[in-house]
């Protein structure tokens, strides 16, 4: 894998973009191509099988978050009132969807009514849950308004996913929750034309109320295979390749790729939490002691340095400490193989000398991990924790499956072992954490062996409304120290997203959010 990791790195230094440099001097590029895995599939944005960051090109929201805070978008303004249980927005006066209809309170109000129509789909979402009514003020001032005053409610409104707007044209009898008609929004770019696991293209809205993009076309091809992807970069063929978690690009091709002058590369900053969530209901794992010789079994520095290169920080908690809320001490579970054997041994695990698998009750100590076949990172850092658990005496079947049938597993909750990732900011901790009192979610399959487990819903529930700072942090680190100690997540690195592109492109970046590409700041120099 790593020769011909080099080898395409060896080509790339040597034949990347040839076409680029074969066009007419001083000619500047108008179209992006953007490499990506995955197809754009239905880019509905009040259901959830679409890819964000292509949802986040066509549909926007009344406010955004940014690393300042939430800033004003289709809602110029806004009044917090009833004790913080009413949101007045009034709403920008220029604004029109790409057909031409008209952006204002009465089809705010339609996309908010199309979205509460599917509460249970949402439901992950507490905001969902604290809408009690919406109300057209006048043309242009929409009131939403909520049973308690809950402190994500803009940060909320802000994701890239349910609270967009689409045009009330797009609708089907009035609802999008079974399917929308067409994908028209107010973004600063229009579909234009979709090829089903082929391609996307994208077209700069020209009447777009902002500012208006400086690239005419961004063209979203889809190439399944990583090597393919690098392959095509080498061609000149991609602009851009942007991902997170090695779902585009891994650590090795990226740290060669850093080394080349044909290419530029680009980290984020630690954005999410990569770990591997442990069932505390099945028939092994729910026993306390084999949590912990699991927390103490795992080489997070090898895996960061091995697998990684260097390129994410270790992580002892959950979240790091620069989430807010989760500036919290607690006690660091390091890497340690002899005590991870002697918690098993006196938890009645004997080594069988015959197979070297740890034997109770004439139980053998087998446990199966479950990881995104499409991911090649996952399940390289699933190899190496197999390897670790061996030198302790259990026995990991590692279970590669296609995305689909991984997320199935994690809503009925058949599984030992399960690679996690938090979703990052906006939504951490807040939104992940509130995910964890959803059934369909491997969060909360994984906690049902907890003793504490409706309590943990509970507090949950009671930090999403508390209005005092103070108390809230409390809660939080109420919630973060018990999942800590009960040791229902094996903490791995803090993920960072990768991005590597054309030198001529500018302005590349990262959004708060990792589901999201900032296409619309990019443009092209001209080329020399």
């Amino acid at each position: 894998m790593k020769l011909l990791l080099k080898t395409i790195f060896i080509c790339i230094t040597t034949l990347l973009f040839v076409a680029c440099q074969s066009q007419k001097e001083n000619k500047i590029k108008n179209e992006l191509i953007y490499a990506s895995t995955k197809d754009i599939r239905d880019i509905n944005p009040h259901l959830y099988g679409g890819e964000m960051a292509a949802q986040n090109m066509v549909f926007e929201s009344l406010v955004i978050n940014t690393k300042n805070g939430i800033k004003p978008n289709l809602a110029k303004s806004w009044k917090i009132s009833n004790n913080g249980k009413t949101y007045t927005f009034k709403l920008r006066e220029d604004v029109k969807f790409s057909d031409g209809l008209i952006f204002d309170a009465n089809v705010v109000k339609s996309n908010f009514d199309a979205i509460l129509k599917n509460r249970v789909r949402h439901a992950w979402l507490e905001l969902i849950n604290e809408i009690i009514s919406t109300k057209v003020i006048d043309k242009f001032t929409f009131e939403l308004n909520l049973k308690n005053a809950y402190y994500p409610t803009l940060t909320e409104l802000a994701m890239t996913r349910p609270f967009r707007f689409i045009s009330t044209k797009c609708f089907k009898n009035n609802q999008t929750k079974n399917g929308v008609k067409c994908y028209v929004g107010t973004g600063p770019w229009i579909l234009k034309e979709h090829k089903k696991n082929d391609y996307a293209l994208f077209v700069r809205n020209n009447n777009y109320w902002n500012n208006k993009t400086k690239i005419e076309k961004i063209k979203w091809r889809v190439i399944p295979n990583h090597q393919s992807i690098l392959l095509s970069l080498q061609k000149g063929e991609i602009d851009l390749i942007f991902g997170a978690d090695g779902d585009m690009i891994n650590s090795d091709a990226f740290s060669m790729l850093e080394k080349s002058n044909k290419v530029k590369t680009k980290l984020s900053n630690p954005i999410a939490s990569r770990a591997i969530l442990i069932n505390t209901k099945r028939e092994i794992t729910k026993d306390l002691e084999v949590r912990k010789a699991l927390e103490h079994a795992v080489n997070k520095q090898a895996i960061i340095k091995g697998i990684l290169n260097n390129k994410e920080t270790i992580a002892n908690t959950l979240f790091s400490k620069t989430t807010p809320y989760c500036n919290i001490d607690l006690p660091i579970k390091n890497f340690n193989v002899n005590l991870a054997k002697k918690i098993l041994d006196k938890d009645g695990w004997i080594i069988n000398k015959d197979t070297n698998i740890r034997e109770k009750d004439g139980k053998q100590l087998i446990l199966k991990l479950y990881y995104n076949a499409n991911n090649a990172q996952e399940k390289t850092i699933s190899e190496y924790i197999q390897s670790n658990l061996k030198d302790i005496g259990i026995d990991l079947k590692i279970i590669g499956e296609e995305k689909q049938s991984f997320l199935d597993r994690q809503q009925n909750g058949n599984f030992d072992l399960q690679y996690s990732l938090s979703w990052g900011v906006p939504y951490d901790p807040q939104s992940y954490i509130s995910s964890w009192r959803a059934l369909s979610h491997g969060d909360y399959q994984a906690q049902l062996g907890l003793n504490k487990k409706e309590w943990l819903d509970k507090t949950i529930s009671d930090i999403l409304i508390e209005t005092n700072k103070e108390k809230r942090a409390n809660l939080y680190k109420e919630i973060f120290s018990y999942i800590h100690k009960e040791d229902v997540y094996i903490p791995i690195s803090y993920s960072r997203t990768k991005v590597v592109y054309n030198p001529i492109l500018k302005d590349v970046g990262f959004n708060l959010s990792q589901y999201e590409i900032p296409f619309e700041k990019m443009y092209f120099e001209k080329s020399k």
